[in-house]
């Protein structure tokens, strides 16, 4: 799961700047807008921390989409016990029955379909099941994965890489997204850009690590009595960078 375990309700009027929101937004767009002898299946990847799950929750309340989430346990009867409960069906029999209930469901309304963490169902093998409910349903999908997922889509299945319309890679977070977190987060606090580029260095670009340093200088703040933080007043105090600490020696 991108940004943090916490993440707070999804205000359309705050994180709409984000820049992987809006090429998320994008994608979405997109494959919903499509002419309709054209394939609907849109992907999104990107590195861990990018906050492309973020993004996802944002695009599923804009268009009204499903949305999943999958486990790394999902085998491919509970993928689709899952996106019937989404649908609002009940699941029953085999896997080809509900198959058969979840594209009749889309088939209704056509309705977007968001896939997080789709890289599972890449290793677990049932890709194509994604794909027949595409084909027959007509319903858009979107996917979200790691870096590697569209060399590992290619690789899976050449007729499911055949149906990705748009593909989008996210993107590395800047300073003024990490404004935007700040305002979003810490809205009594005034960071400056020149803090921001630090943080923002700091993190790799990585949207989680940025949550994680704007909650440290929140922190520092509150207990300093800063209302305003700029790079010099933070100086060389610790921020997280995801660096794994060395091996220590014993005494």
């Amino acid at each position: 799961m991108d940004m943090s375990d916490q993440t707070p309700p999804v205000n359309t009027g705050t994180i709409a700047p984000l820049t992987n929101v809006a090429l998320f937004g994008s994608v979405v767009t997109r494959i919903v807008d499509r002419q309709r002898h054209l394939p609907g299946i849109g992907l999104f990847y990107g590195f861990s921390g990018y906050g492309k799950t973020f993004a996802a929750r944002y695009a599923a309340n804009k268009h009204r989409a499903y949305y999943l989430e999958v486990g790394e346990s999902w085998t491919k009867a509970k993928f689709l016990r899952a996106l019937l409960a989404e649908l609002g069906r009940q699941p029953r029999g085999t896997a080809a029955d509900m198959v058969e209930q979840a594209i009749e469901a889309l088939a209704l309304n056509c309705r977007p379909v968001i896939v997080d963490e789709c890289d599972h169902v890449i290793r677990r093998g049932y890709l194509e099941t994604l794909r027949e409910v595409h084909d027959k349903s007509g319903s858009p999908f979107a996917l979200i994965g790691e870096e590697l997922s569209p060399s590992l889509i290619a690789q899976r299945s050449e007729r499911f890489h055949n149906r990705i319309l748009v593909s989008e890679a996210a993107q590395p977070m800047g300073a003024d997204d990490a404004a935007v977190l700040a305002r979003l987060y810490h809205p009594g606090l005034t960071l400056t850009p020149d803090l921001l580029d630090v943080l923002v260095r700091a993190s790799g670009g990585r949207a989680r690590r940025v949550a994680v340093n704007l909650q440290k200088v929140a922190d520092e703040a509150a207990v300093q009595g800063w209302t305003r933080v700029d790079a010099a007043l933070w100086g060389g105090r610790e921020l997280y960078t995801g660096a794994v600490p060395g091996r220590r020696r014993a005494e």
